[in-house]
């Protein structure tokens, strides 16, 4: 009977095992599509910079090269060799293409630099034109030298002839008298006195706007984007970079040559590697050369120089949005720490910028081999990509274009590009960014909300929600959509048109609250100072400890008479000062918990224990210091006297921070600054009540009171030190005495 168990159980397991394998094989048969799996995370940073993965906006789709392989090969590596053979019936090699650029109707242009060739594709991808050699407009052979850069408009295709200094335009072959491909012109380098002696000219990267002007970035110039007329005649510089200087180099420039400080500028200055224009002619500019801490800085500065990326306007001026929680410029969680040891560390070399549907934008970072994309507000969208030699991966990026839905990127080292197609995740971010340009907000807020199905972390979303909400009145929806995104400034916005329709549909009301306060306030003073006049009779006798506390309102606003009677007359309390000071506690303890969204907006505060701190040590650390000191140099004032001293120079703490903190609800973010005015003037006050107190309790003169005041802010910086020291010694003591007996305990 067991025996025939164990035979049915093997049977069972054997079967089991048949139909694993025949469930691979069916699978392996059946194929994977490429774009089911990719070879890296995508990502985006939510507000507060922590990075979390995101579903794939693009996948790859395929790998275009002009390498020859065998079929199979191809085919297991989504590789397409589509380049085809020039004139001669070559293949189509490429050797470190340095450039990628599409123009509206889908053809690719490739600089193929050590090739001296532009190759031209169609929009599959199949060969269609090299430029190489040409007969020039003189009717002599020429030929194109290292070209790094090509831009075609809808006419004529603009080359950048690096190594000849030059820029090379051939026709598109639309005006019914040139061929495609045939050469038209050539423009010289840019002639004008402004250029500095020895200036050489080396053309990497160019576009043409609408009305012919030409844009070209010269690796050697860093007064900004040489702007050109059709005929090329010299318009001046655009967008000037500001030069970056470390402290190390200015001091080292007072031991330099004249020679050397001209070479020193040069080196210093800031240079663009690449540029793109967009419909509406804004030209995007990028850099790879800014001092890395001048770039770190500029990531939270949005007003900085420093931007690695730029929208300059006719003018020059940059006016690229950066309303995102980071500016555009890249990495940002690298930038500040690393992910890990093999992560790159440090800013984003960012070296191309291409222009997408809906205002989109994207640029490359050279050092991690990623592409991060933006909508017209600077907002991060996704970010993708990884260095690597797996389908997908890219192992030196150099270029980056879009074709209709599919974005290219151009691969140095392998001389290929990656074709990545948009998925229907991608698709859901581009509809909604398009209904939300449009105004249509409905259908913007079903696009929003299909992403956050999607993608929970996608603060875009709750951002592109409490937008259209915004729009179409509902401020306090809004405000709720901007909360769970943390975007104080959205938010700050929904709530001053919240609190302007709230006012005006209860205008009655805030006069009367308004005279109930002033009233309130107005009669609580005056009973206090009833009751300190009544009191300053009735000296000598045993007060209340409603006097006491009553006699602090006397103190803040007469602190040479309120502190002179305190310690002769004998008014306040131990007791009441010591209150004081628990209040003080109290009120920051509730400012840390109770403050309103634009003032904290993570609610992050600290515990009861670490606010009571804050303020008992250092009132504690100052009583000792000035005891100690004031003992020495004839001080009246006994430690009882400074202690209350102390503790009545905090009574302004108390009202005012409860006042400030309740505020914080009622301000929005550009008022957020009337708070600080108020907090600086506390402060102020509170300092100037505990100089005066020092100054009568111990009966000093002006200028021995300063110098009493700063003795004492050193005493409490050495008494600090003096107990870290002697806590230290005191932890290695246990640590030693523990070590002992424990070695002890062992042998015995």
């Amino acid at each position: 009977m067991r025996k025939t168990d164990n035979t049915k159980r093997s049977k069972k397991i054997k079967h089991a095992l048949r139909f694993i394998v025949l469930l691979i094989f069916l699978i392996s048969l059946s194929g994977v599509p490429a774009a089911a799996y990719t070879t890296y995370t995508t990502y985006i940073y939510t507000y507060d910079l922590f990075g979390v993965e995101s579903p794939d906006a693009y996948v790859p789709e395929t790998i275009v090269d002009s390498k020859y392989i065998n079929a199979i090969t191809a085919e297991k590596l989504h590789i397409d060799n589509f380049l085809g053979v020039d004139a001669d019936g070559k293949p189509i090699n490429m050797d470190g293409p340095q450039d990628l650029f599409i123009d509206k109707d889908g053809f690719l242009y490739l600089a193929d630099q050590k090739n001296n060739r532009i190759i031209i594709l169609n929009p599959d991808f199949t060969g269609k034109v090299i430029l190489s050699s040409f007969l020039n407009m003189w009717g002599i052979p020429d030929e194109l030298n290292q070209p790094k850069g090509v831009f075609a408009n809808d006419d004529e295709i603009f080359v950048a002839d690096t190594e000849k200094n030059r820029i090379v335009v051939f026709s598109k072959g639309t005006d019914g008298v040139h061929e495609f491909g045939e050469h038209l012109r050539i423009i010289e380098e840019p002639e004008s006195d402004v250029f500095p002696e020895g200036h050489v000219y080396k053309p990497v990267a160019l576009v043409v706007d609408k009305a012919g002007l030409i844009y070209v970035v010269s690796s050697t110039t860093n007064q900004g984007v040489i702007s050109m007329s059709p005929d090329g005649a010299f318009q001046g510089f655009v967008g000037a970079q500001k030069a970056v200087a470390n402290p190390f180099m200015i001091f080292w420039r007072n031991f330099q040559t004249r020679q050397q400080r001209e070479q020193s500028i040069r080196f210093v200055a800031t240079e663009y590697n690449n540029i793109s224009i967009d419909d509406d002619g804004f030209v995007y500019v990028t850099t790879s050369s800014i001092e890395e801490g001048s770039q770190l800085s500029a990531l939270t500065d949005k007003a900085s120089a420093y931007h690695p990326v730029k929208r300059l306007n006719p003018q020059g001026a940059d006016v690229m949005r950066r309303q995102g929680f980071a500016s555009p410029d890249g990495e940002l969680y690298t930038m500040m720490m690393g992910r890990n040891s093999q992560t790159p560390r440090g800013a984003s070399r960012i070296i191309d910028v291409a222009i997408g549907p809906e205002g989109t934008w994207s640029i490359i970072d050279e050092a991690r081999q990623k592409v991060y994309t933006y909508d017209e507000d600077g907002m991060l969208l996704h970010i993708f990509g990884d260095e690597g030699q797996y389908f997908g991966n890219i192992q030196s990026v150099q270029a980056v274009a879009y074709q209709g839905s599919k974005l290219l990127l151009l691969d140095k080292t392998n001389s290929n590009f990656t074709v990545y197609k948009r998925t229907e995740y991608g698709d859901t971010i581009i509809n909604a960014l398009h209904s939300q340009r449009n105004r249509q907000y409905d259908k913007s807020v079903e696009g929003w909300t299909e992403i956050l199905q999607r993608n929970n972390n996608s603060d875009l979303a709750y951002i592109g929600i409490g937008k259209s909400m915004y729009r179409d009145g509902e401020y306090q929806d809004a405000m709720r959509q901007f909360r769970f995104a943390l975007d104080i400034e959205n938010y700050s916005q929904s709530f001053k048109m919240y609190r302007k329709i709230w006012i005006e549909n209860n205008v009655i009301y805030i006069p009367i609250i308004l005279i109930v306060l002033v009233v309130g306030i107005s009669l609580f003073f005056k009973h206090a100072n009833k009751v300190n006049k009544r009191d300053q009779i009735r000296s000598g006798r045993k007060l209340k400890l409603s006097s006491h506390l009553l006699y602090g309102f006397y103190i803040i606003f007469h602190p040479f008479d309120g502190f002179w009677d305190m310690k002769q007359e004998k008014r306040g309390s131990p007791l009441a000062a010591t209150i004081y000071l628990l209040l003080a506690c109290a009120v920051y303890i509730y400012k840390a918990f109770g403050e309103g969204f634009i003032l904290n907006p993570y609610g992050i505060y600290n515990d009861f224990l670490a606010e009571s701190l804050s303020i008992i040590v250092p009132v504690t650390l100052w009583v000792i210091a000035n005891w100690c000191l004031t003992t020495l140099f004839d001080g009246e004032g006994s430690i009882k006297d400074i202690y209350m001293a102390t503790c009545y120079a905090l009574v302004p703490i108390i009202p005012i921070v409860f006042f400030t903190t309740v505020a914080s609800h009622f301000v929005t973010y550009e008022e957020r600054s009337i708070l600080s005015m108020v907090g600086g003037a506390m402060f102020v006050w509170v300092g100037m009540l505990l100089f005066f107190g020092v100054m009568v309790v111990h009966d000093y003169s002006l200028g021995k009171n300063v110098a009493t005041v700063l003795g004492s802010v050193i005493g409490m910086a050495f008494i600090m030190f003096v107990t870290m020291l002697f806590s230290g010694l005191l932890m290695r003591m246990v640590s030693f005495i523990s070590s002992i007996y424990i070695e002890v305990s062992y042998r015995l």
